[in-house]
């Protein structure tokens, strides 16, 4: 199992990461995950591989899991043998805890999981945008949370079948209030697994630059319902993936954080080499009939858009056309 590179090769030892409490470390050993999209897949999917079931719980709710287990969840092709939790039936406080649902699902997960959520948990978000974070903080505590971007992965999910052909790795870093010991606590796990990630000098402009990248790319194809090679080549597509993106930068110095034209030239360069065949985790939300994030990505530079007296015209579009 598991589609990720090994630092340092080994299986996870039996005890793990540290976290400091009362001035002594103890060990973290376990990791849970709630959502299981096709990044929620992929995680479980790794760190299964890794630490083996008992180490990590997938929670759901109960009906959830019933369904998992009568359809059975794949992925690359492979049924998956998950340790699925009931969330309202489980006691034990999180060590680590990922949410990998989607942004509009994230208010029932943190009731689901509030229960577990105890005074030394770390809260990872796997979500798109710059909210997630703000709102685990709100929830449990700003210093329970390391700001992180999902980020250079290539996964889908059909049905109850998740792929992947390049897993990517998750930026971490620390901001607002958060605690630099749980970023080590975290970086130091990773490393144990063999789990892939950097840390970015600038979290809050990593962040905001992915956001750049799925305001234009994303939203452009959910609306023209095409594919990568949509705004790979000149149009009117790809005009207004650029045009959605420079809103963003506009929004984003007014926010004061300093992304430029070299961040959207670095991106379109970067989205020229995607598979030209390929979608966007929205554009794949659209076709299944699933609600999309238009409201985070869109929904966050018409807001802040207003309150900086900034037009945001293209992102306007993307509200009212995009479901």
């Amino acid at each position: 199992m598991g589609v990720f590179g090994v630092r340092g090769g080994a299986r996870l030892k039996a005890q793990t990461c540290v976290l400091r409490k009362e001035g002594y470390y103890m060990k973290i050993q376990r990791i849970d995950i709630i959502g299981l999209g096709a990044l929620g897949v992929m995680y479980a999917d790794f760190f299964t591989g890794k630490l083996g079931k008992e180490r990590v719980r997938v929670l759901a709710d109960g009906e959830r899991i019933a369904r998992y287990r009568k359809e059975n969840i794949t992925f690359n092709g492979e049924v998956c043998d998950f340790n699925y939790c009931d969330a309202a039936e489980e006691t034990e406080p999180s060590q680590l805890l990922l949410f990998t649902v989607k942004y509009g699902a994230l208010e029932q997960a943190m009731e689901e999981v509030a229960h577990l959520v105890g005074p030394d948990t770390i809260l990872l978000s796997a979500l798109n945008g710059i909210r997630s974070e703000d709102d685990l903080g709100k929830k449990f505590g700003k210093e329970k949370v390391v700001h992180c971007i999902a980020q250079k992965m290539a996964a889908m999910k059909e049905g109850n079948a998740a792929f992947c052909t390049n897993p990517g790795e998750l930026a971490l870093g620390v901001l607002d209030g958060g605690k630099t010991e749980n970023l080590s606590v975290v970086k130091s796990f990773f490393d144990e697994t063999g789990f892939t990630y950097s840390c970015p000098e600038d979290m809050r402009h990593a962040m905001w630059a992915k956001l750049l990248c799925n305001v234009g790319v994303n939203q452009t194809l959910a609306l023209y319902k095409g594919t990568y090679r949509m705004v790979q080549q000149d149009g009117e597509a790809r005009e207004m993936m650029k045009a959605a993106m420079r809103e963003t930068i506009l929004v984003a110095n007014a926010e004061g954080v300093a992304l430029t034209e070299k961040d959207l030239e670095e991106w379109v360069i970067i989205i020229d080499g995607l598979n030209p065949d390929g979608e966007p985790s929205m554009r794949q939300d659209s076709k299944a009939g699933r609600k999309t994030e238009v409201v985070l990505f869109a929904g966050t530079i018409c807001e802040l858009g207003k309150k900086h007296c900034i037009p945001t015209p293209v992102n306007d579009i993307f509200m009212e056309k995009i479901c």
